[in-house]
Parts: C-alpha cells; structure tokens; sequence
C-alpha cells in the first residue's frame, strides 16, 4: 500500500534528538474515495520524522474487505525509497515496472527498491476476507537514491524464546540476520509476545529505534504503549526490554537503524532532496503518462509501465502553491 491520498502535504524531514522514549499516537488517514481504506499513521509527526532510515508508517486492520473494499492501489510511482510490506493477515498482488509480480503474505517480506523511479500496483486478492499490517517506507541515503528499481522478496525463519517468537526480515536481531540488501543500518521484525512475558533483546547502542503495538498494550524500556502506538527510543541503548501483561498477548513491529543524518523532502509517493526535484519527479510521472507535454524531456529513463495491469495508472495530485517547506 501506498500514499494514494489525494491532498498529501509535503514533509522536509531531519532526524531530531530525544532524551527519553516518546509515545506517538497514529492518525487516520482515508486512503482513496468513498469506500477508502483506512489507515493509522504513526510516522511522519510534526515532532519526529524519521526513526534511522524510516520515514513511514502506515499500521491497517484488521479490516472487513467487505465492507472497506480492501486495498485497491493502481499503478502509481516512486522515487528515493525502498517500500516494505508486512502483512499479518490477508494476501496482496504486486506488479512493477521491473516486471516483478508477486505476492504479499503475512510473515513473508516484499521489499520494492525505487531507486530512481519504478511504477507498481498493489491489490488484495479476492480470497481475502481481512486484511492487516503495515506498510513502511526506507529513505535512501544520498549514495544510494538514483541507483535502479528492483524487487525482492523473503521469508524468514522464526526465532524464538521462552514466551515469545520473532521473524527478522531487515537486519539483525536476536541471533536472527536477513539476507535482504538494505542501503542504511537498519533492523525491522514483527514480534510475538505471550501473557506476562518480559523479553530482553540486544540494542546497538548508535541505533534509534521504534516498536509500533499491534495488539495487546506493553511496556517498552518502562513506556507504556497502547494498540496503534508507536514508542521510540533515541541512540544510546544497549538492551531493550519489552514486558508484556498478564492478561494479554501481544504483536509488536521493531524499527531501528542508525541516524540516516540527511535531510529529505517527501510529497506523494516521492522522496527527494528539493522542492525542484520533487517538482521534475511528478513532471516526468506526468509525461509518462501523457498527461502533460514537457519539450526535451525524457520521462522514459525515470519511468515505464507496469505489465499486464489491468488498472489505469493514477494521475499525480496537484502540487500546493507555495514552495515545499521544511518541516522539522
């Protein structure tokens, strides 16, 4: 799932310092027309921007496909991130601009590399009753923004331990390492936690890290946190604790990675460094698709189509009228 509001607001991001565990509440955020697919988003807030390299989180369901319509995301672009989707519950088809065509299952990683620019489409299938998860954006660093989309995808291997289990999909953590190409220090891992557990796990003390509750309420480094709240923790931790009720089992997604240490600007699906850079990614989305005429520019070497789709690829919205701010 993608950022398919029809309004977005721009985003300047910076890291920013903390000096003990922030709880940020989630907003909703009607993804689409009517039927919209609602969404919380934890990530960005006025007051943090980026946790590491992650610079969004959209946390969804469990949802009645029945009654939302489920997920339903055109073809639609991207630049200067990687895209992870997590599901928990539900099945979701990928298709790319790379030729890419899979699908999304709880417990196994899509990770999609825009790079410089890729198209891609993501639709719940019609087998799917619930869905739920979340859908998380990487910034990439400077070296690493324009290099070429791809595609890959992963299914780890649960670790576990007395009372809880985890599955790693970006980075390390708990004796577990993923395999996937990340461009920044990171970790993602969806955590399972039994009534009155209390887990301890390995921090790396130059990394900041997030845990986004997904059901039950917990204790993260002694912060409470309810379902749909995400806690963050700044760079200095050698340990992280994790304590859980006796009265209810809990999900959990960790986020963590050292300071990205750039500054980025974020509006639609796109991620630059400019205002006049996120100005030429909508033109040359635009251009693709024939919607506006730009003499002498050349949108194909950003942009191509996504195969075999059957959806109309969506128009980008219209950009605000001021110049993209900064926000920090």
């Amino acid at each position: 799932m993608s950022n398919i509001e029809t309004a977005p607001v721009e985003v300047e991001c910076a890291s920013a310092p903390a000096a003990a565990v922030e709880i940020h509440t989630p907003r909703d955020v009607p993804l689409g027309g009517p039927r919209a697919m609602p969404v919380r988003r934890t990530l960005p807030q006025r007051s943090r921007s980026l946790i590491g390299a992650w610079c969004f989180v959209d946390h969804y369901g469990p949802d009645a496909v029945a009654r939302t319509g489920g997920m339903v995301v055109p073809p639609h672009p991207h630049t200067g991130l990687q895209t992870v989707s997590w599901l928990f519950t539900g099945e979701i088809e990928h298709r790319d601009s790379t030729g890419a065509h899979a699908m999304v299952r709880p417990g196994e990683l899509n990770l999609m590399t825009a790079g410089r620019g890729i198209a891609h489409s993501e639709v719940s299938t019609p087998q799917t009753s619930t869905l739920h998860g979340v859908q998380l954006w990487l910034a990439l660093p400077e070296a690493s923004r324009h290099i070429d989309p791809r595609f890959e995808h992963y299914a780890p291997e649960p670790v576990a331990g007395p009372g809880w289990e985890a599955r790693v999909f970006l980075g390390e953590l708990a004796g577990s390492s993923s395999p996937v190409r990340t461009h920044s220090p990171i970790v993602g891992a969806e955590i399972l936690l039994e009534p009155g557990t209390v887990l301890d796990l390995d921090a790396d003390p130059r990394f900041e890290y997030g845990l986004l509750a997904d059901t039950g309420n917990l204790l993260f480094q002694g912060a409470a946190v309810a379902p749909g709240e995400l806690a963050y923790v700044p760079p200095g931790s050698a340990g992280l604790r994790i304590a859980v009720p006796a009265d209810s089992s809990v999900r959990a997604v960790l986020l963590g990675g050292e300071p990205l240490g750039e500054t980025i600007v974020m509006w639609w699906n796109f991620i630059g460094r400019s205002h006049e850079e996120i100005i030429q990614y909508r033109r040359d989305w635009q251009q693709h698709l024939g919607a506006e005429t730009h003499p002498g520019a050349d949108a194909a070497s950003r942009f191509s189509a996504v195969p075999d789709d059957p959806l109309p690829p969506l128009p980008a919205p219209v950009l605000p009228n001021a110049r993209l701010r900064p926000r920090r």
